[in-house]
């Protein structure tokens, strides 16, 4: 079964400087902890690339745009992203509707044919 739409969802794709990983780590998780206390963010995530670990993407998921918009425009959102800004070489972002997800686990049973 489809759920229906899921909101925003940004993904942001960085690259740290070398020897910077665990230091970027640790700064996303410290204002990844603040973000989710913002209003209309639903969840984050961060993972590594498994063939490049100094390259990075950020997920975020929003209830709608408008709080997308109001958080990129806030003097919080500055403030939290500033660290991870000194620790990356490069960096893109982008926004994307979620429109359907379905859930994994919902197959037949193992063995069932």
């Amino acid at each position: 079964m489809t759920e229906p739409a899921a909101g925003i969802r940004t993904i942001l794709r960085m690259r740290t400087r070398e020897g910077c990983e665990a230091e970027f780590e640790a700064a996303w998780r410290r204002a990844a902890a603040e973000i989710s206390r913002v209003p209309g963010n639903r969840q984050q995530e961060l993972i590594r690339d498994a063939d490049d670990p100094r390259t990075f993407l950020i997920t975020s998921d929003w209830t709608d745009r408008a709080a997308v918009d109001a958080f990129g425009r806030s003097s919080a959102r500055e403030n939290l992203t500033e660290a991870l800004r000194d620790l990356r070489e490069d960096a893109g972002r982008n926004t994307y509707e979620v429109l359907a997800r379905i859930p994994g686990g919902q197959g037949p049973a193992e063995g069932a044919p």
